[in-house]
């Protein structure tokens, strides 16, 4: 199948790279009029990951959407990780995801065993997620998208939005990063089998595990890190918990091939939209240039970012290591004195 179709030449971008960059959504949804429901306990007012509707005292609705451009040539792959990014949402918000529907956009001239394939691929990693995919919708586009609309359920008193974080907080997180650097790469027809094969192995890795063990602990805030890297989905936790962050390099998982092809200039166009949003906000002291672009380069299927009381982020990492693909300790939380929001050593 994969010496067939090569479905990223496709689409002109790839996965969360294709997303519209932060300011410009919060551009475009800034005077939209929005009915007011003292139940609705998250909304996108809050730039969070998925809203969240209180249904009972001890129970409430986790929703969210999320699709994309062909990220992998493997139809079955592309599938896989676009299921596994869709899902990421509920995950990060504490949730557990239960029901799902197709978003499918396919063109005309399309295999149909392609598209059977990309199906397969989300419907397998719903069924690992416990996730039951009950229908959906699709359209013809010249360019194929696949995605996944999510319900999940949460207790209204254990939600994680990403404005929690509180002053003194350790910051945990779970994927290395550097993905859109690699498949800008791949795209270019740069990478070798093996890294984009541990690239697809990260991609298609849920954050279920991540989300067990984080909600045994006293996690204040959490989010997953996908189109806007980490330095936006970083600045927007920061203004949202209305603290500061310092995050430690030296702490950072980057994929090493990834390094490379970054000093060597192979960027995708979604790392420069977020440098856009948020460069304002960070002192990059000074880390070197090739590092910061992979802080804001756009993560397809990233990893989780949680805010953790200190009492609990040493026995929470020691869980995460055995059970995600790369548990880190990358900084902590401070009050904010004003100015820049994130800072870098």
């Amino acid at each position: 199948m994969e010496n067939e179709i090569k479905l990223t030449k496709l689409a002109s971008c790839a996965g969360c790279g294709a997303k519209v960059g932060a300011g410009v959504l919060a551009q475009l949804l800034g005077d939209l009029q929005v009915l007011h429901d003292p139940k609705l306990l998250v909304g996108f007012d809050r730039s969070d990951d998925a809203s969240v509707y209180q249904l009972t005292d001890e129970l409430a609705l986790v929703q969210t959407v999320d699709f994309f451009p062909p990220i992998a040539d493997d139809p079955y792959t592309f599938g896989a990780i676009a299921a596994a990014n869709a899902l990421s949402d509920v995950y990060a918000m504490g949730g557990e995801p239960k029901l799902a529907l197709n978003i499918m956009a396919i063109p005309r001239d399309l295999s149909q065993e392609a598209v059977h394939e990309i199906l397969r691929g989300g419907y397998e990693k719903a069924y690992e997620a416990g996730v039951i995919i009950t229908g959906g919708h699709s359209i013809l586009d010249p360019e194929p998208k696949y995605g996944l609309a999510v319900t999940g359920f949460v207790h209204p008193a254990r939600v994680l939005t990403n404005s929690g974080a509180k002053p003194g907080d350790v910051l945990l997180l779970t994927k290395p990063l550097g993905i859109g650097v690699l498949t800008t790469a791949n795209k270019a027809g740069l990478l070798g089998p093996e890294t984009l094969a541990y690239a697809n192995r990260l991609m298609t890795t849920l954050n279920k595990a991540a989300r067990d063990a984080m909600v045994q602990y006293r996690v204040h805030a959490c989010t997953d890190v996908t189109g806007f890297g980490l330095l936006g989905h970083g600045t927007e936790m920061a203004q949202g918990s209305g603290v500061e962050l310092h995050v430690d390099t030296a702490g950072i998982a980057f994929i090493p091939e990834a390094l490379e092809y970054a000093r060597m200039g192979v960027l995708p166009e979604g790392m420069y939209r977020n440098r856009n949003f948020a460069e304002a906000h960070v002192e990059p002291g000074n880390v070197a240039l090739e590092l910061q672009d992979l802080l804001y380069d756009p993560q397809t299927s990233g990893g989780l970012l949680m805010a953790v009381h200190p009492e609990d982020a040493d026995a929470l990492l020691a869980e995460l290591t055995q059970s995600v693909p790369a548990a880190q300790r990358i900084g902590t939380v401070a009050a904010y004195r004003g100015g820049k929001r994130i800072f870098l050593q």
